[in-house]
């Protein structure tokens, strides 16, 4: 397996287009069936529309790609079979929450959900709701997930201009550092506080990353990738 790749660029050109997906229409009774089993699993998870990538390119600090709609049924069954379609990615934003004292902040990811006790930044895989002019709006996703996911809006934190666009096998993860201006045991007890509130919160546990011995087992390579480069650089 290879290394992870990080891009850091400025503009990201993330067209949405109408593209058939064969994988998709030639295994449709397969991916049903693979759906239905954990559904079983875990009952919350829904088969709603996403998007993933194709044809990704780096040029002189910008990412171009287009992306296609299907269904979140298609994309487990692509993902959970070791990506039988080479030529498509999923890529996604993410925020990375930075306090004030250095540490990084990441959510471990609830039981009921997709990816349950993976720890990272907030993230979703991209959906219609992202859909800006006919391209998919990356800094919006990321808007929208933070909130989501921690109850932080904009006016909690100063955004970087770059992303760190993190190639690691079949997933491009775009990340934008987030200051927050708070020390990390404040921030933690916010969104730990905004959890509370929720009847059922996509996080079970809040974590602060402030060097290497921090890394987990259960953090993406595309996240301790990411992170070995910004402690590195200290």
């Amino acid at each position: 397996m290879t290394s992870p790749t990080i891009h850091r660029v400025t503009t990201l050109d993330l067209a949405v287009r109408p593209v058939a997906w064969p994988f998709a229409e030639e295994r449709r009774a397969e991916i049903a069936a693979h759906f239905a089993e954990k559904q079983r699993e875990r009952p919350r998870i829904w088969n709603g529309k996403v998007l993933l990538g194709r044809d990704a390119v780096f040029t002189d600090g910008h990412l171009a790609a287009t992306y296609f709609e299907t269904d979140f049924a298609s994309f487990l069954a692509w993902r959970d079979w070791g990506f039988p379609d080479p030529d498509v990615f999923n890529g996604f934003g993410m925020g990375a929450l930075r306090t004030n004292d250095g540490a990084f902040v990441m959510g471990e990811m609830a039981h009921h959900t997709a990816n349950a006790g993976r720890i990272y930044f907030p993230s979703g895989t991209p959906d219609l709701d992202d859909i800006r002019d006919g391209a998919l709006d990356i800094p919006g996703s990321v808007v929208r997930e933070i909130e989501e996911e921690t109850g932080l809006v904009p006016a909690d934190y100063m955004a970087e201009a770059d992303w760190h666009c993190v190639v690691s096998g079949h997933s491009i993860a775009m990340m934008r550092i987030l200051d927050l201006d708070m020390p990390g045991e404040a921030a933690r007890a916010r969104i730990e506080a905004n959890l509370a509130r929720q009847a059922e919160p996509e996080l079970s546990a809040i974590h602060l990353v402030r060097g290497m011995d921090d890394l987990k087992p259960t953090m993406p390579r595309f996240v301790t990738a990411f992170m070995a480069q910004q402690f590195v650089s200290r």
